[in-house]
């Protein structure tokens, strides 16, 4: 087999009947429907165990211990919320015109004003305060699924679809996290295996992407032998070899005397440690979704090898990429600025990377969610610079884009040059993606990239 054939494996005629030798009746018994119910009963559980899952930090957040009762009110509110939901999307035509027009923001609505009672009321009882509490933690879970079921509303697919047709992408027995995988019905069913070769070649793919998974794995935890973790395996196994550099991280935060070619590779190691840590991460998910027959983009795809800043955010994080298109992007784009496509461009970007990007983070925060604005604004006015940055460096990058001759092929050096370009650009923002460092320190580590530290 040649090197192509062999990563395609999932694509050749004898590996594909082999596998469906050996699975024997079971393929064609997977049929799409029936794959969809064993998603809904395994969502069921996770409907179960992800509240609760969430809800172990609220002692720690808010504390005082949820009680048994409050628990199980926290579900049962949580699964008529999903309901409520759910019967208003089939009713989507008979919703009163400002629902129509705008379910996103009636749905952040409501998740607003059960945060504005969590953080004006402060009942004595300890079941109606875990009920308030728990809900509020639990929330951002649902916010941007939910949603994708009013997108389908909006385009009018509900129809002929029951509740085990959303409930299972609702409550995903995949994994991941907030960021929805996979998106919604309308993406997920266009992805669908149809029969069992398709569902065959899903599978394989998917076993595929767990192989990957554990590659970048093991990428990251021998980086993390080489620069980051003293106490690491593999640099144990390795008799102690390291790069000689220190983690971009932790210079910031423990200042010293480096010399300059040490804080510019630690930084591209930093970038290098999270490109593998979302893969191997992303990779498991989507492997677990192929399997289910959902040939689903992958979460993580080559981003390092990406030309351009807005082809490398593409590849990073897609599904990520894909909440804030969908539901910032978009809106923007097709509403505002109309008469100045440079603007509107503009707009919508800045909507997306910045605004969408705050937002997401900050909804799901700790500190948002105690009501604690000094704390909201000590962990996120890092990450202001950073979404700022990102948005910025996307439009540029969508604008030359644009401006770039068509079928024009860049030789190998200059091709080379633009990856090293694109790696700088997210490299040198990734340093204010996290708070755990101060403005002093970020200020003196920015100084030693140029020998002035």
């Amino acid at each position: 087999m040649t090197w192509e054939e062999i990563r395609h494996f999932h694509q050749q005629p004898a590996i594909v009947a082999f596998w469906r030798r050996l699975l024997g009746p079971l393929l064609p018994w997977l049929t799409p429907r029936r794959r969809r119910l064993l998603l809904a009963l395994g969502a069921v559980v996770i409907a179960v165990t992800d509240p609760l899952k969430e809800m172990r930090s609220i002692h720690k957040w808010f504390g005082f211990t949820p009680d048994t009762a409050g628990s199980v009110l926290v579900i049962v509110a949580l699964l008529a919320f999903v309901w409520v939901w759910y019967r208003a999307a089939q009713r989507f035509a008979s919703l009163p015109a400002f629902v129509k027009r705008h379910p996103q923001l009636c749905l952040h609505g409501c998740f607003w004003v059960w945060m504005i009672v969590l953080w004006t009321v402060t009942p004595s009882n300890v079941t109606v305060r875990t009920t308030l509490t728990g809900c509020a933690v639990v929330f951002p879970l649902l916010l941007w699924r939910v949603g994708f079921m009013l997108f389908t509303a909006q385009r009018g697919r509900m129809a002929g679809t029951t509740f085990a047709d959303h409930w299972f992408y609702l409550w995903p027995v995949w994994g991941g996290s907030s960021v929805p995988y996979g998106k919604g019905f309308d993406y997920l069913t266009s992805c669908e295996a149809k029969d069992d070769e398709a569902l065959a070649r899903s599978q394989l793919s998917g076993l595929k992407l767990f192989l990957l998974a554990a590659m970048c794995s093991v990428g990251k935890d021998l980086m993390d032998g080489l620069v980051f973790d003293e106490n690491n395996a593999y640099r144990r196994a390795l008799g102690g070899l390291t790069l000689g550099v220190t983690g971009a991280n932790d210079m910031i935060r423990m200042p010293g005397d480096y010399p300059i070619w040490q804080y510019w590779v630690s930084m591209y190691c930093e970038l290098f440690r999270l490109v593998l840590g979302w893969g191997s991460k992303g990779h498991v998910v989507i492997g677990f979704l192929r399997l289910g027959g959902f040939y689903v983009f992958r979460n993580t795809y080559k981003p390092l090898l990406a030309e351009t800043i807005v082809e490398f955010w593409n590849r990073y994080y897609y599904y990520f990429k894909e909440l804030l298109v969908n539901f910032f992007f978009f809106p923007t784009f097709t509403r505002y600025f109309k008469r100045s496509p440079r603007l509107r461009v503009f707009a919508a970007v800045f909507a997306a990377a910045f605004f969408g990007n705050m937002y997401y983070h900050v909804v799901k925060a700790t500190s948002f969610m105690l009501g604690d604005p000094a704390k909201v604004w000590a962990d996120f006015n890092p990450r202001l610079a950073y979404c700022f940055a990102l948005a910025l460096g996307i439009y540029i990058s969508m604008r030359r884009e644009q401006r770039r001759p068509k079928g024009v092929v860049r030789s190998p050096a200059r091709r080379a040059l633009a990856i090293f370009g694109v790696w700088t650009f997210f490299a040198f923002i990734h340093l204010w993606a996290r708070s755990t460092m101060t403005h002093a320190q970020r200020f003196h580590f920015l100084l030693g990239l140029f020998g002035l530290g």
